[in-house]
């Protein structure tokens, strides 16, 4: 220890304090103070050095593993920033299309709103027209007697029915003169409104015909007919307009066991129709 209060005078007073000797007085101080410690102390610091540096190899491994699983953390990161990204440029997309999409629905509906309106009115229209038909056929006919013929709207299309006993004598086809009068009548109401359609179906009762013809279905073809031939020969209706059909015993609107009903059965009805072109143009769309 004397001799190290010696150096610390020798060196305070011999020579300059410059830096270089500042640092070897500092290792010279360690050295001497190192070699006053007892040996057993300077071992266990020794050991707790070598402690030290286990635990600091440890932590550095420790640190080594969480620098792998923070990189394995930045990659999955990443990967998922991307998946977002994609996950909300297709759902900007896809939002844009269901938007582009609403918009054409709304349209559309917008579109069958108007369609379904333009509907509903030429319905009514059509309705209008039978109705007003109805009224001018049965004002035209209206001397004519109920049991002779009737009118009435059916399913959309108005049925002039005309009774045998107006129009034919039994098993015949030939048109009688008073039944001629009735077809002139309504000839002059068809001639006065072009867009109705016609036609002309022959009806029968059920027991079976004897004479010319072969059967109930061919009388009452052969009616219709005569009568498509006087309303277009000699009242001037249109022939394009007119269909001609017989319907034989089939389509009876009375019971065929008794006389009254079988001759309900035997009629021509003249049915009429609006034109129905503009409702089947609208349907279509």
């Amino acid at each position: 220890m004397a001799c190290f209060f010696n150096f610390l005078k020798y060196n305070f007073t011999s020579q300059p304090l410059t830096m270089k000797n500042i640092q070897i007085l500092f290792l010279a101080t360690l050295m001497i103070f190192a070699s006053c410690v007892p040996k057993k102390k300077l071992i266990s610091e020794q050991n707790r050095v070598k402690a030290l540096k286990g635990d600091s190899t440890e932590l550095q491994r420790n640190l080594d593993v969480c620098y792998d699983k923070y990189a394995v953390l930045q990659k999955q990161m990443d990967t998922l920033k991307r998946n977002l990204n994609d996950l909300s440029s297709t759902s900007q997309s896809q939002l844009a299309n269901s938007q582009s999409q609403l918009a054409n629905s709304q349209m559309t509906i917008e579109d069958q709103k108007k369609r379904l309106t333009d509907l509903q009115n030429l319905i009514q229209s059509q309705k209008d027209v039978l109705n007003k038909l109805r009224k001018t056929v049965a004002d035209a006919l209206v001397n004519f007697k109920p049991d002779e013929l009737t009118v009435e709207i059916k399913d959309g299309k108005l049925y002039v029915s005309l009774q045998e006993k107006l129009l034919f004598k039994s098993g015949s086809a030939a048109v009688d003169p008073q039944g001629k009068q009735a077809l002139q009548t309504l000839a002059t109401v068809l001639n006065n409104t072009p867009d109705i359609n016609v036609m002309i179906e022959g009806h029968t009762d059920s027991v079976p015909i004897r004479g010319k013809f072969e059967d109930n279905w061919a009388l009452s073809v052969a009616r219709a007919t005569s009568i498509v031939r006087v309303l277009t020969n000699e009242y001037s209706v249109d022939s394009k307009r007119i269909i001609a059909s017989g319907r034989g015993e089939f389509f009876p609107v009375d019971d065929n066991t008794t006389s009254e009903g079988r001759a309900r059965n035997r009629r021509t009805e003249i049915v009429l129709s609006p034109n129905l072109n503009e409702l089947f143009r609208l349907l279509e769309q």
